[in-house]
């Protein structure tokens, strides 16, 4: 055998090789929220590096997008900012747990000249989304804002205009703060809006807050501060002007009461230093995994979040689970079944 032919040969092996390898990776493909995008990429790419045989797909479409994918069973997990309702979770063709990864806060973020800063109170908000509060210099804009010239300017609200978790986190506040809210319009992750122009997840509505001039919306606080757009601070229920930040956040997930199939809400909780537009949100995961194989990686997966993958969530301006709620989360993934 000449010298070429060996290379030739070696060359051809080292190939197949590769390819081998490639096509031995297992895909594992998900969908549903935007909210928790920046970290849930975070720790897909990290985790390759603890599992190489393994590649996560996460279509960043939405919580309804997620609920809905996981139901017709197209994906092998879900995301949502929003828990499951009894009617949907009926639907499925199994149990459907619901996997708490992080909380973070829904930021009323605006476009006004010269960016000022912005103190906003339940009914000034609930005023605005409701079409009510129509100019930026509303007394009950300008009386929380003393210090402010506020322009004489049209409110532009910017929403989602796909099913979303964000939504379904900033809606229940509503309901929870405003009685004229809760019977018009109610909580879900998509709504009939009373006014404004919509945008498609955290992005789409970031994108219209920026190039549009007196408008105001609802982002997880990681696309405010990525598009470096200013952010109000709320009043919460302890009559506190509190800014959302990843201890504000967890002040009010420290008061959220937990039941065990962990679909919970934490808007408009007690405390002094809590954030009252907050939410945790969710991997949506059967209990029955249909194929053992790529159940038993993400099982792995989902252990390797809880414990490592809770640590660079404030790095990306997410609250992690506080100690107790994570080793509950680690029983209920060991629930999982092959």
């Amino acid at each position: 055998m000449t010298k070429l032919h060996k290379t030739l040969i070696l060359g051809l092996a080292i190939a197949l090789g590769i390819n081998a390898s490639a096509s031995a990776q297992m895909m594992i493909n998900g969908a549903g929220a935007t909210f928790p995008y920046p970290i849930y990429s975070k720790w897909f790419d990290e985790y390759a590096k603890v599992d190489p045989s393994v590649r996560f797909n996460y279509q960043s479409i939405g919580s309804g997008g997620g609920q809905k994918q996981i139901l017709a069973q197209t994906v092998d997990f879900g995301a949502s900012d929003g828990p499951m309702s009894d009617d949907n979770l009926a639907k499925a063709p199994g149990k459907i747990l619901h996997i708490p990864t992080v909380a973070g806060a829904d930021v009323v973020a605006y476009n006004l000249p010269g960016n000022p800063a912005l103190k906003l109170d339940a009914d000034a908000i609930a005023g605005i989304f409701l079409g009510q509060i129509k100019k930026w210099n509303d007394q009950k804009i300008a009386s929380l804002n003393p210090s402010v010239k506020l322009p004489d300017q049209e409110i532009v609200v910017v929403h989602r205009s796909d099913g979303s978790g964000t939504t379904y986190i900033w809606t229940d506040y509503l309901s929870k703060i405003s009685p004229e809210w809760k019977t018009k319009v109610g909580t879900n992750t998509s709504v009939n809006w009373p006014t404004g122009i919509g945008g498609k997840g955290n992005e789409g509505v970031s994108g219209q807050i920026k190039q549009t001039p007196g408008a105001i919306g609802y982002v997880e606080l990681i696309y405010a501060i990525q598009n470096k757009m200013p952010y109000a601070e709320v009043k919460n229920s302890a009559g506190q002007f509190v800014k959302p930040t990843i201890e504000s956040v967890t002040a009010a997930l420290a008061t959220a009461d937990i039941p065990d199939d962990f679909r919970f809400s934490m808007t408009n909780p007690t405390g002094k230093d809590a954030y009252p537009i907050a939410g945790a949100t969710w991997l949506l995961v059967y209990e029955q995994q249909k194929d053992p194989a790529k159940g038993k990686k993400l099982v792995e997966f989902l252990k390797w979040a809880a414990k490592d993958g809770e640590k660079m969530a404030k790095d990306l301006e997410y609250a992690p689970l506080p100690e107790t709620l994570q080793q509950r989360v680690l029983k209920r993934i060991d629930e999982i079944k092959m």
